[in-house]
């Protein structure tokens, strides 16, 4: 049994193009005819897909188009969640590189602070050091002073060594000897810085012997 339909429906049914329905008819392969302008077909029924089958199809194809879309949405809403979560990512690492550099800082002040501390602790002990010394040398200078204007009488290196060779000493204990007492602070040994030079008072040294 065949069945009137338009060129559209036989093209859809047969899956064929518009202009394959019209090189058919034209063939004679298939039989139509033309009603107020346009051409209809005869297709035989059985090849026809029920309308019901056709709605399933259509609303499978909905189904699909619909699960698509919404597989779509997923997606989206899945990145738009990873952005999110990269973008606080981010922010917690800058908070903790600014947190970082700000505890590098507050160490390196800490340790510059110390260092200057220490420097000036230097400085501090030089000065006094150095005041010290300035004392000290006012003083011998004072003595040396004092010593002439009272006419100390003093002997040179080869009186006090000949001495020494008296009490049996030898000339390596002999320079022992001085460079000791100078350096003890022995007031009868004094060392003048500016000519070198070692002036002893006249003394009988037995407490050297």
């Amino acid at each position: 049994m065949k069945q009137l339909v338009s060129s559209n429906e036989a093209a859809q049914i047969l899956g064929l193009s518009l202009q394959g329905i019209h090189y058919r008819i034209k063939k004679g392969q298939l039989e139509a005819v033309k009603q107020d302008g346009k051409t209809y077909v005869y297709i035989d029924s059985s090849i026809i897909k029920p309308k019901q089958s056709q709605e399933t199809n259509t609303k499978n194809q909905n189904n699909t188009n619909n699960d698509t879309q919404n597989f779509s949405e997923i997606a989206l809403k899945s990145k738009d969640e990873q952005i999110m979560i990269l973008k606080k990512t981010i922010k917690f690492m800058r908070r903790q590189y600014s947190s970082e550099i700000e505890r590098l800082d507050k160490n390196q002040q800490k340790v510059l602070n110390v260092f200057q501390s220490e420097v000036d602790l230097l400085k501090s002990a030089f000065q006094e050091m150095k005041a010290i010394y300035q004392i000290e040398h006012q003083e011998k200078k004072a003595q040396e002073k004092d010593s002439h204007q009272i006419g100390l009488p003093f002997m040179d290196l080869k009186e006090f060594f000949v001495l020494m060779r008296g009490y049996n000493k030898t000339d390596n204990q002999i320079k022992a000897i001085v460079l000791n007492r100078v350096k003890n602070g022995d007031k009868r040994f004094i060392y003048k810085k500016d000519t070198k030079e070692v002036l002893i008072f006249k003394n009988d040294f037995l407490d050297l012997v």
